[in-house]
């Protein structure tokens, strides 16, 4: 998308609403505070913030990019400012659902300073067969396209949790002229990947190329439309559904699109003026803009979400359409693309009314929607006009008692159009279906022939939430109505906890709320209070990242009921130190120093009746202890007399493996334990240190950048003969910048130079032998560094990042 366009639309609205973001999120670019989200809760309840249509939590949010299905989640990313309620600095946003209503907001999936390019709009693919050979791991690589004036690739394997730039962000495409947004997609007769991408070298166009591993390109074609700006999108679809007529459909940001054919090479239109796909106001300051179709869709179907650019709050600009399926139909004037919401839509349904065979007049008491009240919700009509006398009929919303309404949708029977789109009865008969949200109107006629696409600021005051079904006129046969309510798809808010456990959780008692990196929890002066998941366990490893915020302790409880009154808990109390209890008994009590304001990590491993509490991944419990009270029970968090922060929250699940013991402790930066190992996210040089030292020994692991700086690099390491507060030590790196470093402080003692890539899993080995340091990287036979330095004979082992966000796991030492 064009962003000086935008930016000139969008910025008085800016400084007219005189909003600033919460400091949460960190300058662009700021490479050791990424991901920058999560940002602070909101229960999505604001004025105008819509309850089933996607927005972020905070921010600006554009276009759509690379939507894709894979392995039971849907992928959304967005063109998103995390900074501002305008556009400026783009990220790539990104949210993931089961279901296409739910959805998730995740960290950061593209930031500058951390990925190079012009981070704007593009698509994406799951590259199944690994074509790319980009896969390192056992998930298939999702790869996703961005830049201007020429295509940058970044991908991920890990699901989409972190992403990576191919090649150092080399463009793997460069198109003449002005160019970006490019889409991609597999076309299976050539067994060719296929990209599309925007420039306006001698006019509005398409370039078409092909590639069979998505990183080596060859341009195949152009298509030259002066209709066709920017976003472009191009697929498939079955007309009436029979797969053997098949059509193209190519279309660009404002939701026009021609048909025609594809041969793999060249498109061929069979129009020269286009349709528009829906009738809202499709430009980038209008309703209806910058769609995609979802990529590798498990059942077939052709799923697209849209920008709606004119939905805005206090602390939030833009939305997603509600997910529509594409299709298309046969009508008396010829092949039309439909859009209709995905049956998905049904899971937000909480309460229904229906009517049929009713005549309606201008009489009000014709109206079966009199003294109904809703706020978001659902309606679906359908109309006989054999006989019909009324001019014009239709749908009042967030009516009031005094006649007015936020919104009137009205077919003209005269000039047969819906809300102003043309649209012809189909044998006589006239379908609506509305879906109305709190800033949001979605209005579709006969199945999907008409669509319309608003940002409309209903007023959800009770005395403003009627519905009214009118006619003008005359009369008009209304064969059924359904009026089906709709809840919330956040659920009183959009979590932040990082957690495997299932299920519908339940405060018993206190202020609980999502906040910056998990769930946090308020108690009162000494009052217990407790959050619970539905899922419950007998025998597991139940473990996580607790902070006291302020005041006394913070806890993992399990084996609970539902309302705590019985229950296991395993306390980091900040005046009694670690300990285990349930109701009426400390089971067991280890005094060792908690501080409010610092992270510890926190596992239980319950069998039977034994429950054993490690600290900060230490090898030994500091408690062991039985009681054979409650067998099983709920999992969940307590606070007691403070607040408390719980976060990275696992049940059975693989987490950061050492033989090192512990408890470990840290100088600088912050150190959690997400699925998959430790990580660091440090400014300038921060360490993790165990408690055992070592003098002669092989200290080994694997170690990942996950992001770092693109000008200054960013490193990990182990670190090994360290003292308390690092101030001496050894430490030996992988870094960024294109080097296996092993140094001490005042000294680089050996460097061996070879690329290192963030996102790339590295196992990393030292031999330490008195002054002689032998070292070795993935497993080779022959060490890359064999160097001498005797300025430290004895100390601590621990992990060390630099500028970066850094995973660390299977750490081991041996003799």
């Amino acid at each position: 998308m064009n962003p000086i366009s935008t930016r000139t639309v969008v910025l008085p609205l800016l400084t007219a609403l005189a909003v600033v973001l919460p400091g949460a999120a960190s300058r662009a670019g700021t490479v050791a505070e990424y991901p920058e989200f999560p940002y602070p809760s909101t229960a999505y309840s604001e004025p105008y913030r819509g309850q089933f249509h996607f927005s972020s939590r905070w921010g600006w949010m554009n276009d759509v990019n690379a939507p894709l299905y894979y392995q039971g989640t849907y992928h959304l990313f967005f063109q998103h400012n995390p900074h501002g309620l305008a556009w400026d600095t783009m990220h790539w946003g990104h949210a993931t659902s089961p279901d296409l209503v739910h959805w998730t907001q995740l960290p950061m999936a593209l930031e500058p300073g951390v990925h190079p390019g012009d981070l704007w709009s593009g698509g994406g693919v799951v590259d199944v067969n690994n074509t790319s050979g980009l896969r390192t791991g056992t998930e298939q690589p999702i790869v996703v396209f961005s830049g201007t004036n020429g295509v940058i690739v970044h991908y991920s394997n890990d699901a989409g949790r972190t992403f990576q730039t191919y090649d150092g962000g080399r463009k793997v495409v460069t198109p003449a002229g002005t160019s970006r947004d490019p889409k991609v997609f597999w076309h299976a007769p050539t067994a060719r990947w296929v990209m599309v991408v925007w420039s306006d070298a001698g006019g509005n166009g398409v370039e078409l190329y092909t590639s069979p591993d998505l990183l080596h390109w060859t341009w195949s074609s152009r298509y030259k439309a002066d209709w066709l700006f920017e976003c472009p999108d191009f697929f498939p679809l079955a007309v009436d559904g029979n797969a053997s007529n098949t059509k193209w459909v190519m279309t660009d940001a404002s939701g026009e699109y021609v048909l025609g054919s594809f041969n793999g090479l060249t498109f061929t239109p069979e129009w020269s003026v286009p349709q528009r796909m829906d009738m809202g106001r499709n430009s980038f300051d209008g309703s209806f803009y910058a769609g995609l179709v979802f990529s590798n869709m498990p059942d077939g179907r052709t799923v697209q979400m849209v920008w709606m650019p004119g939905n805005s709050g206090s602390t939030w600009t833009g939305s997603a359409s509600f997910p529509a399926e594409l299709k298309l139909r046969t009508f008396p004037e010829g092949v039309r693309l439909t859009r209709y919401p995905v049956a998905e839509i049904e899971s937000l349904r909480t309460s229904s009314a229906s009517w049929t065979s009713r005549t309606l007049t201008t009489d009000p008491a014709t109206d079966p929607l009199t003294g109904i009240l809703a706020d978001t919700y659902e309606l679906l009509a359908e109309f006989d006009l054999t006989g019909a006398t009324a001019s014009r009929f239709g749908f009042k919303l967030h009516a009031r008692s005094d006649g007015t309404a936020d919104r009137v949708v009205v077919y003209d029977r005269v000039a047969q159009m819906l809300a102003g789109a043309a649209m012809s009865p189909v044998n006589g008969r006239v379908k609506m279906r509305l879906l109305v949200d709190r800033g949001q109107l979605e209005v579709f006629g006969n199945d999907g022939r008409v669509s319309l696409t608003e940002n409309i600021k209903f007023n959800s005051a009770t005395t403003s939430q009627g519905i009214r079904l009118y006619a003008e006129g005359g009369s008009v046969k209304l064969v059924s109505l359904q009026l089906y309510r709709l809840g919330s798809a956040w659920a009183g808010g959009e979590p932040t906890l990082d957690t495997n456990l299932a299920g519908i959780w339940t405060a018993v008692r206190g202020a609980w709320s999502d906040v910056t990196g998990g769930k946090q929890g308020t108690a009162a002066s000494a009052t217990d209070i407790f959050y619970l998941s539905s899922q419950t366990g007998t025998d597991f490893t139940y473990e996580g990242d607790v902070l006291v915020v302020s005041g006394v302790a913070a806890a993992l409880t399990f084996r609970s009921n539902a309302d705590a009154t019985q229950h296991y808990t395993a306390t980091l109390d900040t005046q009694a130190g670690v300990k285990l209890w349930r109701p009426g008994r400390d089971i067991a009590v280890n005094p060792v120093p908690i501080v409010a304001g610092r992270t510890y990590h926190l596992k239980v491993v319950a069998q039977g009746s034994n429950f054993k509490v490690y600290l900060d991944n230490g090898a030994v419990p500091v408690i062991d202890a039985t009681d054979t009270t409650h067998v099983s029970g709920r999992f969940g968090f307590n606070v007691y007399s403070g607040t408390g922060l719980l976060k990275n929250i696992r049940v059975n699940a693989t987490s950061f493996r050492s033989n090192l013991a512990g408890p470990w402790s840290s100088t600088v930066g912050t150190w959690t334990e997400p699925l998959g190992g430790k990580q660091g996210s440090v400014v300038g040089d921060g360490f993790y240190l165990s408690s055992q030292t070592g003098t002669d020994f092989t200290y080994e692991g694997d170690v990942r950048v996950i992001n770092g700086g693109l000008a200054y690099g960013g490193a990990a390491a182990l670190t090994f003969r360290a003292n308390a507060n690092a101030t001496q030590h050894y430490t030996l790196n992988v870094d960024t910048l294109g080097m296996v470093k092993l140094w001490r402080p005042g000294k680089d003692i050996a460097v061996y130079h070879t690329p290192i890539l963030a996102g790339r899993t590295y196992h990393l080995k030292v031999i330490a032998t008195g002054s002689r340091f032998r070292v070795y990287l993935d497993n080779g036979t022959t060490p890359i560094i064999d160097a001498t330095d005797t300025a430290y004979v004895s100390g601590r082992f621990g992990l060390n990042v630099h500028d970066a966000t850094a995973l660390f796991q299977h750490i081991r030492v041996s003799p």
